[in-house]
């Protein structure tokens, strides 16, 4: 776990250097493939395995926070490999993301290079990592009763938006959930 978070331009230099990386190995290793052979039961498990791995994100909260320890039980039962990371100043962590005051909740997380901000449900996130937009990242702004983490007895749930931005400000509904 980090102890201090990191910079977005740190974040982004690791994320980057770690994409580096992975390209040249990949370059490496397709400059000295061989034809394909046919699957065994064994190299067959192994292609699986890389297939069904689970999106890694981190989520910066406070230590004090019940809700956000809910949205991450949420996660982690939708598939994601969930590391949380308690922070005495998440509004620190915002702004070096960039997320928009106006947008913001009471945790922000970071899953393949995206910002995800408050209760947004692992479905729209999984929908951002498989389209991949043009985006910094997704909100679910305020703290919208029945989102993930903010269930309520009875089962209320308020209509709310989840909502895209850009590094310049700019929002567009991502999702909505009536």
């Amino acid at each position: 776990m980090i102890d201090q978070p990191l910079s977005r331009r740190a974040w982004l230099r690791t994320a980057a250097g770690g994409a580096a990386a992975a390209l040249v190995a990949g370059v490496a290793s397709s400059a000295l493939a061989q034809p394909a052979k046919p699957a065994t039961p064994a190299t067959r498990g192994a292609s699986t395995a890389l297939k069904s791995a689970k999106p890694a994100i981190t989520v910066y909260k406070s230590p004090t926070c019940g809700c956000c320890e809910k949205w991450i039980e949420h996660l982690e039962k939708e598939g994601f490999a969930v590391t949380a990371t308690n922070s005495d100043d998440v509004e620190k962590i915002k702004r070096e993301v960039g997320v928009p005051a106006r947008l913001a909740s009471c945790h922000t997380a970071l899953v393949s290079g995206y910002v995800v901000e408050g209760h947004v449900p692992a479905e729209a996130i999984r929908r951002m990592l498989r389209e991949k937009p043009s985006i910094a990242g997704i909100a679910a702004p305020g703290m919208p009763s029945g989102s993930p983490g903010m269930e309520v007895p009875g089962g209320r749930k308020d209509a709310f938006d989840v909502v895209a931005f850009d590094r310049k400000g700019k929002t567009s509904v991502f999702a909505s959930y009536r």
